[in-house]
């Protein structure tokens, strides 16, 4: 790929809020399992002569995210119309915000393709309403035809815009992990994107290295996963490069990603703000934010990502992975953080090793149930998890011992002790018997043995396995392998 060209990335992100009821009428927001067309009334069915009315803790929501980015909060804020003929608006235009949105002129601290933080600026966050849902179906002649469910029409959707800086597929893929866990760890929404209520517009535009001027931007659209947005901009970059190369023109255009195909494909001429005929709204008087309804939100700002982050790498000393990983899922860093407080408290010395350990079994083993599970939820305490990584350390358990207890704890319930006592799981760790053992492998494997003095010391893999072998699995590892190896060399 050449590298004469620059990559210029920015994100449209749309996240349905968490509210009870819809943004401008009182139906509720519960949509996702509902029978179609049962969460409506005449205002989101868009009939005349309604009057919509502005849900309080929508607009909280978004001040929330806004202070979450570190954005300004407006004063005052209003709604506008935002024209357009689609079927999936039954009024015919969408109630959004155009030049006073709620939130702007933020930043969301991303680590670039080097490693580096780099920052990306926030544009503005800003309400609407959801529109409805269109299903396309086919009879089995091949007639085809679209039903409208309007359950989801009236919705409230925040939409976050970021400025152009991003530089890179990679970039971007940080921004959007990176707000996607911001979003979910301060309540706004539930972020699923495979539920439709965290969403992505990507922008992207091709020109010279050194040059300022933004080049035809293209919009992506259809991107529902992280991996189809970070699929669908790696296959655009190239595609634009390439067509500069070959000395195409690139249009300003809306382009669909099929994951199927692996590509993008031309949807319409993209439409400019003054095609939406964007007017203040009318039947909705501007709202004012007072400086102390901002405050009252942001006292509600719980912990964020990178709080998390630089607290697990600083107090507890896990490594930039490790920390990273847990710092953006919200359930794993709840999990960990209070499993971190039933360590005793006196041994202050072991909580680094304690939390590491802790760590792993949440983000390899308990994150490998949960995919075999298929999110089904677990039984999965931090008193439980606690008593697995002393059980382990103490020597009473092995590792694979202790995964076989923790799946049971996990998947049935029931403390990891009782489990392996009634399992009859219990390593040893008794020197004596551990002694005996070692003598009886040796004596059983003169070749071995013989192997050994003439310096093949991997033959120590095979006799501790025969050791485990004769103690079913329950000798401590370690212990064996040290003892072994003393007794051997004794022999020389």
């Amino acid at each position: 790929m050449t590298t004469r060209y620059e990559t210029v990335i920015g994100l449209e992100v749309h996240s349905q809020l968490l509210t009870k009821s819809k943004m401008f009428c009182p139906c509720g927001s519960d949509y996702q399992n509902a029978n179609p067309n049962t969460r409506v009334c005449p205002v989101c069915m868009g009939m005349p002569g309604v009057l919509p009315v502005v849900n309080k803790k929508a607009v909280e929501l978004v001040i929330l995210t806004g202070l979450a980015l570190g954005c300004g909060i407006s004063e005052t804020t209003k709604f506008d119309r935002k024209n357009y003929p689609y079927p999936d608006l039954m009024k015919g235009y969408q109630i959004s915000q155009f030049d006073q949105p709620v939130a702007g002129r933020g930043v969301l601290s991303v680590q670039d393709t080097e490693g580096n933080a780099k920052d990306i600026g926030v544009t503005r966050v800003h309400l609407e309403e959801d529109v409805a849902k269109l299903i396309h179906r086919k009879e089995s002649h091949g007639e085809g035809y679209t039903l409208l469910d309007i359950n989801r029409a009236g919705v409230p959707l925040m939409e976050i815009v970021s400025e152009p800086d991003m530089r890179s597929p990679e970039e971007a893929h940080s921004y959007l992990t990176s707000l996607h866990s911001i979003v979910r760890q301060i309540g706004a929404s539930t972020a699923n994107m495979e539920e439709g209520s965290f969403r992505c517009d990507a922008n992207i535009s091709i020109r010279p290295f050194g040059s300022t001027e933004l080049g035809k931007k293209v919009e992506i659209k259809n991107v529902n996963s992280f991996r189809s947005v970070f699929r669908a901009l790696k296959y655009e970059e190239e595609r634009q490069r390439n067509a500069i190369e070959n000395g195409e023109p690139i249009i300003q255009e809306t382009r669909g990603w099929s994951d199927e195909r692996g590509t993008t494909i031309s949807q319409r001429t993209k439409e400019y703000a003054a095609d939406y005929r964007y007017f203040p709204e009318p039947d909705l008087p501007p709202v004012k934010i007072s400086r102390s309804w901002v405050e009252e939100v942001g006292s509600q700002l719980p912990e964020l990502p990178a709080a998390k982050k630089k607290r697990y790498l600083s107090d507890l000393q896990l490594s930039e992975y490790d920390a990273g990983l847990l710092s953006i899922n919200l359930e794993f860093s709840h999990l960990f953080d209070q499993t971190i407080k039933e360590f005793p408290t006196n041994e202050q010395d072991k909580l680094s090793s304690r939390s590491k350990n802790a760590c792993n079994w949440i983000t390899v083993e308990f994150a490998r149930l949960k995919n075999e599970t298929h999110e089904q939820p677990l039984n999965l305490s931090p008193k439980y998890l606690a008593e697995i990584v002393l059980l382990v350390e103490s020597g009473r358990l092995s590792s694979s011992m202790a995964k076989t207890v923790f799946d049971k704890t996990v998947l049935e319930g029931g403390a990891p002790t009782e489990i392996a006592d009634t399992l009859g799981m219990a390593q040893i760790s008794d020197s004596r018997l551990i002694e005996k053992t070692v003598d009886a492998v040796i004596l059983q494997n003169p070749d071995a043995v013989a192997d050994y003095l003439e310096g093949k010391d991997s033959v120590v893999r095979f006799m501790v396995g025969q050791i485990m072998k004769e103690t079913k699995g329950k000798a401590n590892p370690k212990m064996a392998t040290e003892m072994l190896e003393t007794a051997l060399n004794s022999l020389r």
